[in-house]
C-alpha cells in the first residue's frame, strides 16, 4: 500500500486506481475524498456519483454528498442524501446524526430527537450527536434529559465546548447557578462563543453567588 505525502499525491494515486479499475466504487470514493481535501467539490461530487453507480450500497458516498450539500447551504439535499445512506445501511450512525442536525436546523425538533437518538444508539461514542441531542432536548424543555446527554458527550470528550455551553443553559433552567457558572467558564475556556444573553444571565448569577 502506497502512503501519500500530501493531498496532491493522494489524488494522483487514487486517479491511477480509478484508471486501472473504473468499475470499482471504492476507488471513485477515495478519489472524491481527495478532491474534498482540495476543496474541489464539483469533482468530488462527480466521483461520488460514479462510486454509487458502481456500488449502490456505498452509504459513505451518500454521506459525503450530503456534506457537499451542507457546504453549499443546501439543507434539503443534505437531508435527501443522508436518508439514502440509512436506507442502504439502516444502522449507519453518522447519517442519522446528520439527519438529526439538519432537522434541528429546520426547527423539526421531534424529528431531530428521533434521529439523534438512533445515532447515539448505533454509536455510543458519537460526541457531536450526544451534544446535538442535548440541545434538542433543551428546546423541548426536557432539561434533565439534556443534562444527561451532554454529560455523556463530556465523558467522551471532556473539553468539548458546545456540551459545556448546553450544560450552562440547562443548569440555568434548573437554577443550579454554581454548576451553570462552572460549565459557562469551561465553554469559554475551550473556545465557545457563548451568546450574549446567556453571558449576561450567567454573570448576574455569578454575582449573586459571591454576595
Amino acid at each position: 500500500m502506497t502512503i501519500a505525502k500530501d493531498v496532491d499525491e493522494y489524488v494522483a494515486i487514487q486517479k491511477a486506481a480509478v484508471d486501472k479499475n473504473p468499475e470499482c466504487g471504492n476507488s471513485h470514493y477515495n478519489l472524491a475524498v481527495g478532491y474534498m481535501g482540495k476543496r474541489m467539490l464539483d469533482d468530488a461530487e462527480r466521483e461520488l456519483y460514479e462510486a454509487l453507480e458502481c456500488s449502490p450500497s456505498l452509504a459513505e458516498a451518500y454521506v459525503l454528498l450530503g456534506g457537499i450539500c451542507m457546504q453549499r447551504g443546501d439543507l434539503e439535499g443534505c437531508l435527501k442524501h443522508n436518508r439514502m445512506a440509512v436506507k442502504v445501511r439502516p444502522g449507519f450512525s453518522e447519517a442519522y446524526g446528520n439527519i438529526g442536525f439538519v432537522e434541528l436546523q429546520r426547527g423539526n425538533v421531534d424529528e431531530a430527537i428521533k434521529n439523534l437518538e438512533r445515532a447515539t444508539y448505533f454509536n455510543f461514542r458519537y460526541v457531536q450527536a450526544f451534544t446535538n441531542l442535548g440541545n434538542a432536548y433543551l428546546m423541548k424543555g426536557r432539561v434533565d434529559d439534556a443534562i444527561e446527554a451532554n454529560h455523556k458527550a463530556l465523558t467522551l470528550a471532556p473539553d468539548f465546548a458546545p456540551a459545556h455551553n448546553n450544560l450552562a443553559i440547562a443548569y440555568l433552567e434548573k437554577e443550579e447557578d454554581a454548576l451553570a457558572v462552572e460549565h459557562f467558564d469551561k465553554a469559554l475556556r475551550f473556545g465557545y462563543d457563548v451568546a450574549g444573553p446567556i453571558r449576561q444571565e450567567i454573570e448576574e448569577r455569578r454575582a449573586k453567588l459571591t454576595t
